[in-house]
């Protein structure tokens, strides 16, 4: 069953909210995320290690994508100040933590990046820069492709389809040509080739209501054409299943897609994946140094709770490392299927 909004003569007003505030939308009929957790012995959700430090460096982004969950575009000025980014170098050099992980926004818009890059490169640690591929068709921005070559940077390009046109429909017009002339680029200085040390990862978000298809069977797909089509390479593909909230979120409710969506989710549930998510293993950190279980519960506003700290100012390693992970039924997206991950299916 679809939700049920009130109409107006102005406009029609549908608000979800997954902690159960007042809603005008009926609700969805499916169990709490949390009791599936505890009907599967996983609860209470605890982290097991911080093996990822995932540092959202800010909400600015030249596009305004469809799926974006945190609402990122041009319009958004919230950025990480240089002493929050120096905090995060002292929390990455933890000999625990073997994984750095840049994102944003456009993570190039961030005035410090360039900075930063060449500072974490000196930890020698696997160093990641989540990239919409487009901003670096910029001249203003083009010098960061030889800064992630010179520091050895994977990275993780968005391509939410091999196809131009829907992913045009889910990012802009023009920008899947765009993003495709930055990947020649990029195979250019050896990103994605065979042989090469250099990474090139791409992001498969699906452009619809529904969840990804296989990784496996998706990655070749994307490899053959992309490469029969454009000449391209890359290494890997990861598929996201694009969650809940912020402009996707938007989308669901005014297509009326929200219960179904959720509906499929839930159903979808594997006490696997749940078992595998990201969030158990990484630590992100906010533009203004809050720190939260994963880029979902920042976009909904869910910081750290069960009074571990929740800034990155009082870090603490031991106490955040075995914290009890915030989660509401937006994690469904995460434990669906195969499941789902900044690094793709979590069970392939």
């Amino acid at each position: 069953m679809r939700p049920k909004c009130e109409k107006s003569s102005k406009r029609r007003r549908c608000k979800i909210h997954f902690l159960n505030a007042t809603k005008d939308c009926e609700s969805v009929p499916i169990a709490p995320f949390s009791k599936r957790l505890k009907e599967s012995g996983l609860f209470p959700f605890l982290a097991t290690a911080i093996d990822v430090l995932q540092i959202n460096v800010g909400r600015r982004c030249n596009l305004s994508c469809k799926h974006c969950h945190l609402e990122a575009g041009p319009h958004r000025t919230e950025t990480m100040s240089r002493k929050v980014l120096e905090r995060c170098l002292e929390i990455a050099r933890t000999p625990t933590i073997s994984v750095i992980d840049i994102t944003g926004g456009a993570p190039e818009l961030n005035s410090e990046l360039a900075w930063f890059v060449g500072e974490a490169a000196k930890l020698d640690k696997r160093l990641i820069v989540r990239s919409n591929l487009v901003l670096l068709n910029d001249e203003t921005y083009v010098s960061f492709i030889d800064l992630y070559s010179r520091n050895n940077v994977e990275i993780v390009g968005s391509l939410p389809d091999p196809h131009g046109a829907k992913t045009d429909r889910q990012r802009g017009t023009g920008v899947f040509e765009r993003a495709i002339e930055v990947i020649r680029r990029l195979n250019g200085r050896g990103y994605g080739m065979e042989g090469s040390r250099l990474v090139l990862d791409l992001v498969h978000n699906p452009v619809g209501a529904f969840r990804p298809g296989p990784q496996k069977s998706l990655e070749q797909e994307y490899k053959r054409r992309l490469w029969v089509d454009q000449g391209i390479r890359f290494n890997r593909l990861f598929t996201l299943t694009n969650n809940p909230c912020g402009r996707y979120l938007t989308y669901l409710i005014q297509s009326e897609n929200y219960a179904e969506y959720m509906a499929a989710l839930a159903n979808a549930f594997t006490p696997a994946a749940a078992g595998n998510v990201m969030c158990r293993t990484m630590l992100s950190v906010a533009w203004d140094g809050r720190l939260y279980d994963c880029d979902f519960n920042q976009a909904l506003g869910l910081p750290v709770d069960h009074g571990a700290p929740d800034h990155i100012d009082r870090f603490d390693l031991a106490w955040l490392s075995t914290r009890e992970i915030v989660v509401a039924d937006h994690c469904y997206a995460c434990t669906a299927g195969a499941g789902s991950s900044c690094q793709g299916a979590v069970n392939t």
